[in-house]
């Protein structure tokens, strides 16, 4: 268990041992989690301000958004902070906690992309039952779901984490706390604990991918039947989320589901899954969005001109 490892804190080797790249490093990602940070943030607050994005689909954007702000925040921090610092080291609590929140909020972001690929089938192959079926207490079960499975899926990983020994080496090759890393470390064998992990989390991602993959084939498959225009708007929609799990999903795979024997590249990966994706992700949804456009806009006016109020 933790509490009898030897080891009390791990330290990270970081993204490089080089002074002049890490300072390179800083400079590119503090604007880009400012980016993500803000962007993500104006989703959310435009999607709670906007009459006009009251439909399940902006209901469910608005927590990918905020999802996205916590999931960035349980690492870039504190790379940030060690890109400046000589030591870059984490008490092993600490190490666990940073390990609980990223998958809690990565698994629950893996349900979410789910639930909206659930939203776009019904609205898109059953559009007269669309608003009895997705209702604000189905929408909001939903998502209560979505924020279980993340629990259920980070406590399980988190739990088999625990239970490993370290009794030194305390230096992990990443810039921060994941399983796989973790188990390199333990004085243990830790072969059964990593295809239970796998399992866990390797699978519960093929599996939702696949279910995606099939969700939108089936969507696909039934825009053939409708008009042009009704089948370019949904297309333009499911495009957007099509191209969010791609971002989503590929990394998140090719790091799970093969053995783990570069951690170089790994780390490079994780760059991509932990800062680019979120930033990506608004942009996406903005820019294919002609909805979201607009009341971006009108948020914006209603900010430099905050007497006309909140119509």
């Amino acid at each position: 268990m933790a509490e009898s490892s030897n080891v009390t804190e791990f330290i990270f080797l970081g993204l490089s041992h080089n002074q002049e790249v890490q300072r390179v490093c800083f400079v590119i990602f503090l604007p880009l989690y400012m980016a993500i940070v803000v962007g993500n943030f104006l989703v959310v607050l435009t999607v709670m301000t906007s009459r006009s994005l009251g439909s399940p689909m902006y209901f469910f954007l608005s927590y990918l958004s905020f999802v996205e702000i916590c999931y960035s925040s349980t690492t870039v921090p504190k790379l940030l902070f060690d890109l400046l610092t000589d030591q870059k080291s984490i008490s092993l609590w600490g190490c666990l906690t940073q390990l609980f929140f990223f998958h809690f909020f990565a698994g629950t972001e893996i349900f979410l992309l789910t639930v909206m690929a659930y939203d776009r089938y019904v609205a898109i192959c059953k559009p007269l039952n669309y608003t009895t079926i997705m209702t604000q207490q189905v929408c909001a079960v939903l998502v209560g779901i979505a924020w279980l499975g993340g629990f259920v899926h980070s406590f399980s990983q988190i739990l088999l984490t625990f239970h490993l020994p370290f009794c030194g080496p305390n230096v992990i090759d990443h810039y921060f706390c994941d399983v796989l890393p973790l188990l390199k470390l333990a004085c243990s064998d830790t072969f059964l604990i990593g295809l239970l992990i796998v399992a866990n989390g390797g699978t519960l991602s093929v599996i939702s991918f696949v279910v995606l993959l099939v969700s939108y084939m089936v969507i696909l498959l039934h825009l053939r039947n409708q008009s042009s225009e009704g089948r370019r708007k949904a297309l333009s929609t499911c495009g957007s989320h099509i191209t969010v799990v791609v971002l989503f999903f590929g990394p998140i795979v090719f790091i799970y589901l093969r053995p783990s024997a570069t951690l170089t590249v790994d780390k490079i990966v994780a760059v991509f899954y932990t800062m680019v994706t979120p930033l990506l992700s608004p942009v996406i949804y903005t820019l294919r969005n002609a909805e979201v456009k607009n009341a971006l806009k009108r948020l914006w006016v209603r900010t430099m001109r905050p007497d006309d109020g909140w119509g």
